[in-house]
């Protein structure tokens, strides 16, 4: 085990930090418009995201940088800004963090498929060492490959990202199928887990995809596949469009009372995505507090 990732442990359940998009958004983020881009043009609004979620208790954050990868910056004609989108996010949340909180940077899927030949696996694997390479070199704790739906693509990240001696977390995401406890490609949580640490990740996990009740299974499987720590950040339920934004309709106070069953399930980790704030991390903080 990585030394920091021994080192968090040391100290209980670690809190990880919640939803970037939708705190961007609720601070002028545009739909459709690219959040990575405001590690330049708004970092003040996003070192406030950043710096909400320590002052609430997370003790790792994330980085601005999901998308900041070669192939999907390409979509928006930003490919030359790799470097600076990506250690611009890393400044910012470590700026945020004072300290107080582990950076643990960002690293999303590339939008394009595998399967249907839209990329090469080296082109891909380019492009994910590339943005490992900038985000290690402006002081990132950590890396965290999230919310992959594809595990090809997910092994070529935590490869890409193991080459830079950094702690490794690997994230899918389970959404398909009847018992929503498989990745789009059809993978199950056994699958994704072996597949992933033998890739190289030090921590194993899921995020998004759907609502907190439906990762106390997913998270008892990884847990049983693997002897890595398991990273859990389930969505606030599941969006409703209202005046043509994403609504999410779970408290903060119903998300952490899920908590509890999760850490007993195996999660070693624990945080949010889509839909949570910081108010779901206070509220997280409160529950594990009041825990035995």
């Amino acid at each position: 085990m990585h030394p920091l990732i021994g080192q968090l442990l040391g100290a209980g359940p670690v809190i990880t930090d919640g939803a970037w998009g939708t705190q961007l958004q609720a601070r002028g983020l545009a739909l459709g418009e690219f959040p990575d881009a405001w590690n330049l043009s708004h970092p003040d609004r996003v070192a406030e995201v950043a710096a909400a979620y320590v002052a609430a208790g997370s003790r790792i954050i994330l980085t601005n940088t999901f998308g900041a990868n070669r192939l999907r910056l390409g979509d928006h004609g930003a490919a030359d800004q790799v470097r600076q989108l990506n250690q611009a996010g890393v400044k910012l949340s470590r700026q945020a963090a004072e300290g107080r909180a582990r950076v643990f940077a960002s690293i999303g899927p590339t939008g394009k498929m595998l399967l249907s030949g839209d990329v090469s696996e080296e082109e891909m694997a380019a492009a994910f060492a590339e943005q490992a390479r900038a985000l290690a070199e402006a002081g990132a704790d950590g890396l965290v490959v999230e919310t992959m739906a594809d595990l090809q693509e997910a092994t070529l990240a935590v490869k890409a990202a193991v080459e830079t001696g950094l702690p490794v977390v690997a994230c899918m995401v389970f959404d398909s199928g009847k018992a929503k406890d498989r990745t789009l490609m059809g993978n199950t949580p056994e699958q994704a887990a072996e597949a992933l640490a033998a890739a190289g990740a030090e921590v194993i996990g899921a995020n998004c995809g759907q609502g907190i009740a439906g990762f106390e299974p997913i998270c008892r499987r990884l847990k049983a596949a693997t002897d890595r720590p398991i990273w859990i950040k389930a969505n606030a339920g599941l969006p409703r469009m209202v005046e043509g934004r994403p609504h999410y309709d779970t408290t903060p106070e119903e998300f952490a009372g899920h908590i509890p069953a999760l850490i007993e399930a195996g999660a070693s980790f624990v945080g949010g995505c889509c839909g949570t704030s910081p108010a779901f991390i206070a509220a997280v903080c409160r529950v594990l507090a009041a825990r035995p």
